[in-house]
């Protein structure tokens, strides 16, 4: 097959003469087109052509085609001789059927491709297996214009079809027990002129319009009438073509309508109905609706458009042609068109076709088919590889193939007329060839640089240089000399290859020189690794600029992180507080920059005033409140919150570290946080009294003025505050109670015998702080207090509630003291006895002879200090030795008396037995088992000489 270019004004291909026989006349006209082409600005097409070889052309050379149909696997042709060819999608010839005796009018096939209907002006229908010796012909002895097999004809055993002509009925044969069974769905309203049939959905189209029928049903759908104007269909055939089970393309003179079938919810999976009135079966509506200014001898689908076969009238004939319902028939018609249209009826691209003989040819001679593949893939004007649709242009000469453009058409295109940056994307969608690919590149390039379109080329060089870091840093200096580096710099490459550091100075520098690519510049200083080149250079072009009067935040930024690349990190964090970037908190910490904030308290409380509270009372060593206050109250009311949540945090962590400050903070608690400023007052010692009860005076903070009244000492007056004002008896009686004064007692009675109400809460508040009765009787006469006789059973169960609780405490109490006197009795008897590891076998022994559990026994008296003296002065009570634990073992009594443990063992046996006696008596304290267990011991270690004294004193 040899394939047709598409030009505006034509498609350069064959005529009706041989390839070797063009006439001059042809080659001039052509070249005329092509020169008409460059003038004017080509619309790219949509579809490429090329003519079926195969056995065509020796088919149609003794015959000419009448009408065509394709399925899925192959295509049928019938001719006007009324012979059916069947052929592959190359042209050439599988099986040929000689069923009529004149012209094949109409071709169908069934969905699998196994059967093959065909009528004829012979009056014959005939339905021929593709596979089998399988043929079914019937008669009807007037010319047939029509037939559409069911889809579903190869698997039922019905074998339905429908078929009608210039008879004017439209017959419906479906096969029975006894044979076939032919049915008029329609008749009276002219020939048939076409007839298509999807799914269970029959469309046909006769002389008053186009029809269509529910087979699965039997109900007919709608009629869609005929477009006015449009020529008799004898002379210009109705197209009818299925886009979808529901979309119906009718194509018919100059307008195209697309119908719309609404299938009802209540329609079965078989396509049976249930039971239910007509108005809620199937629904027709017309989507789309426009007219052309052509002539339609064909039309299909083309994903979301069409494409229209477009038959247009001879110049001659002027505007009357399409008035007229008679087409060119004089010789003097023009080539078909291919028009690619959408449902709107805009014109995607118009291609010329020049078949064989067109001048001589009408409307009805042509004729369009497409693969209707049920796998076909569409999506953004591309189909998917393999699925492209075909569509095959027959007059009685040709049969061209058309089908949309791929990739590489478009790519090709598009570099033939100069769109290089169309080609380019093209390309890197990864479907051209690699050679393309680097063509395209390179060409586009050179074409950018020339048309000076520098910001485009750049972006092209990573595609095109690639891994040749000279073939980069030719191109850097390039664009150097021409003052574009800016726009290069972006798109250089760090690694594999890495250029020299001079040429990414070079490209920072051109950065930072425009304000307009100081953005590029931030993103390349962050981007590119530190090591890649020096920054002091990059530096020292930028510091100048900051001393202009505008600069962008963008430049400061980008020297900041040039700073911290050189280490420079004080300076880099006045930039970054200047900025208010969020991150500098964390860049304070990391680089340890407390110090560097004290000029910068404003900028950090305006960004987080959080994070920087806490920062400032933490390092308030570094940063004292006194540079803190001044800088933010410098910077007027829009700090003024700071400052109290700064002074607020202050005196939470240390009350005195901004004492001068607590005036101020008055008035910052009562403007921001009222609910803490009575805490304050009773905390802080450093305010004026006066400017505060002012402050509070004005803002009517009651409780606080309270406050501030009571610390002045205008106890009075706080107490009307509280009594005129707050209304609070609780607070006022708590208030006088804090006071210890009586009179203000008095003050707060006289100021309530007015108020009745006021009276009856302060006998209900006053129980255990003033009596009653005194408050009764300074109640005048007649004074009717609400609820009194209620508050006075209160007052008199509160009073005895109180008076039990009273005495029972200090039954407690007294039982207390008792238990707690005799237990110190007792352990005031106990002797302590110290001792040093060596002795302390020895001591052992030495107790056990005495009482176990006369004296309390510490193990080892290394680690321990005596730590006051005896009564005789650190000596022995016996011998008047020294004591010294580290020596010798040593008893001591609560007494503070003292004995060496060897004298108070020999001392101890002059006791006499009376002597006990009377120690034992002395226990007469306790009672109970401890008393008794007291009287059991044995012999208990007294001190001596208090027992001594003692005795002497009772004797005495």
């Amino acid at each position: 097959m040899s394939p047709i270019l598409v030009t505006e004004n034509g498609v350069d291909g064959d005529d009706e003469r041989d390839d070797d026989e063009v006439s001059d006349d042809d080659e001039d006209e052509a070249e005329t087109e092509a020169a008409g082409a460059e003038e004017e600005e080509e619309d790219e097409p949509r579809l490429k052509y090329q003519r079926m070889g195969g056995s065509v052309p020796t088919l149609l050379s003794s015959d000419s085609a009448s009408c065509i149909a394709v399925a899925e696997r192959m295509i049928a042709l019938g001719t006007h001789g009324g012979v059916v060819h069947i052929l592959d999608f190359l042209g050439n010839q599988v099986k040929e059927f000689p069923a009529h005796s004149a012209a094949v009018n109409g071709l169908s096939f069934d969905i699998e491709a196994e059967y093959i209907g065909s009528c004829s002006d012979d009056g014959s229908v005939v339905v021929s297996s593709l596979f089998t010796d399988e043929k079914r012909k019937f008669e009807y002895h007037r010319p047939m214009k029509a037939i559409a097999l069911d889809p579903e004809y190869a698997r039922k055993a019905s074998r339905r079809f429908v078929s009608g002509g210039l008879a004017g009925q439209l017959m419906f044969y479906s096969k029975k027990w006894f044979g076939y069974q032919d049915q008029v769905l329609h008749s009276g309203e002219g020939p048939i002129h076409a007839a298509t049939w999807r799914s269970s959905l029959v469309a046909w189209a006769n002389d008053a319009g186009v029809k269509i029928y529910d087979a699965a049903n039997n109900q007919r759908v709608t009629f869609i009438e005929r477009p006015q104007g449009s020529p008799h269909p004898e002379l210009l055939l109705p197209h009818l073509v299925w886009q979808d089970d529901t979309l119906l393309v009718i194509g018919w003179g100059t307008s195209i309508k697309i119908a719309s079938i609404r299938i009802h919810q209540d329609q079965g999976a078989n396509g049976a109905y249930k039971n239910g009135p007509v108005s809620s079966m199937n629904k027709v509506d017309i989507v789309a609706s426009f007219q052309s200014s052509y002539f339609i001898s064909g039309i299909a689908p083309f994903g979301d458009s069409l494409v229209v076969l477009a038959y247009i009238p001879g110049e001659d004939d002027g505007e009357k042609e399409f008035s007229s319902t008679f087409p060119s028939c004089q010789g003097n018609a023009q080539r078909p068109e291919v028009h690619v249209v959408t449902w709107n009826n805009d014109e995607l691209a118009t291609d010329a076709l020049p078949v064989h003989g067109f001048e001589h040819y009408k409307a009805k001679d042509y004729c369009l088919a497409h693969t209707p593949f049920s796998g076909s893939s569409y999506g953004g004007g591309q189909w998917a590889a393999g699925d492209e649709p075909l569509y095959y242009i027959v007059s009685p000469k040709d049969v061209v193939i058309a089908k949309p453009r791929d990739t590489e058409d478009h790519i090709n295109w598009l570099l033939q007329h100069g769109w290089h940056e169309k080609a380019l994307a093209a390309v890197e969608a990864g479907q051209g060839r690699s050679e393309l690919r680097e063509e395209v590149g390179t060409r586009y390039l050179d074409h950018l640089i020339v048309e000076r379109k520098y910001a485009e080329a750049a972006a092209l060089c990573p595609k095109l240089l690639r891994g040749s870091a000279s073939g980069w840093e030719r191109w850097v200096f390039h664009f150097a000399q021409l003052r574009q580096l800016p726009v290069l710099v972006p798109f250089m490459p760090t690694e594999n290859p890495r250029l020299k550091d001079t040429v990414y100075e070079l490209g920072l520098m051109a950065l930072a020189t425009s304000p307009a690519y100081h953005k590029e510049l931030l993103s390349v200083v962050k981007s590119w690794p530190p090591g890649l080149y020096s920054s002091m250079p990059v530096i020292a072009a930028i510091e100048p600029q900051l001393k202009i009067t505008f600069v962008t935040d963008t430049l400061k930024e980008a020297l900041a992180e040039l700073y911290v690349i050189d280490e420079q990190y004080d300076k880099a964090f006045s930039l970054f507080a200047d900025l208010m970037k969020p991150y500098i908190f964390d860049f304070i910490e990391k680089h340890n920059l407390h110090d560097a904030i004290r000029e910068k308290v404003v900028q950090l409380m305006m960004l987080d005033s959080k994070c920087t509270v806490s920062l400032l009372i933490q390092h308030r060593d570094l940063i004292t409140p006194s540079d803190v206050v001044s800088q933010l109250i410098e910077a007027g009311d829009k700090c003024k919150y700071y400052l109290h949540i700064y002074l607020q945090s202050l005196f939470e962590i240390n009350s005195h570290a901004g004492k001068e400050y607590h005036d101020m903070q008055v008035e910052l608690y009562a403007e921001y946080d009222q609910k803490m400023l009575l805490p304050f007052l009773r905390s802080s010692q450093h305010y004026t009294l006066e400017k505060a009860y002012e402050i509070c005076l004005r803002r009517d903070l009651l409780l606080e003025q309270v406050f501030i009244l009571g610390r002045m000492g205008n106890t009075k007056e706080a107490l009307a505050v509280i009594i005129n004002k707050l209304g609070d008896m609780e607070e006022a009686v708590e208030f006088v109670s804090l006071q210890n004064d009586d009179d203000l007692w008095e003050e707060l009675i006289r100021q309530c015998l007015d108020k009745p109400e006021m009276v009856g809460m302060l006998l209900e508040h006053t129980v255990g702080n003033l009596d009653p009765l005194h408050i009764v009787n300074m109640v005048p006469d007649g004074l009717e207090i609400p609820r009194l006789r209620d508050r006075l059973v209160k007052i008199i169960t509160d009073y005895r509630t109180e008076t039990s609780l009273r005495q029972g405490c200090n039954d407690i109490f007294k039982t207390d003291c008792i238990d707690l006197l005799i237990k110190y009795y007792k352990e005031a008897m106990h002797a302590i006895y110290l001792s040093n590891e060596e002795d302390e076998a020895r001591a052992k022994r030495d107790v056990d002879r005495v009482n176990e559990s006369s004296f309390r026994k510490e193990p080892s008296s290394r680690n321990m200090e005596l730590k006051s003296k005896s009564r005789g002065g650190g000596r022995c009570c016996m011998c008047f030795d020294p004591l010294y634990i580290q020596d010798e073992s040593i008893v001591i009594f609560f007494c503070c008396h003292a004995y060496h443990s060897t004298c108070y063992t020999d001392s101890s046996s002059s006791l006499s037995a009376d002597e006990t006696t009377e120690v034992s008596d002395s226990d007469e304290w306790g009672d109970g088992e401890e008393a008794k267990e007291d009287a059991d011991l044995t012999p208990r270690m007294m001190c001596i000489l208090c027992t001594n004294a003692a005795k002497a004193k009772s004797r005495g």
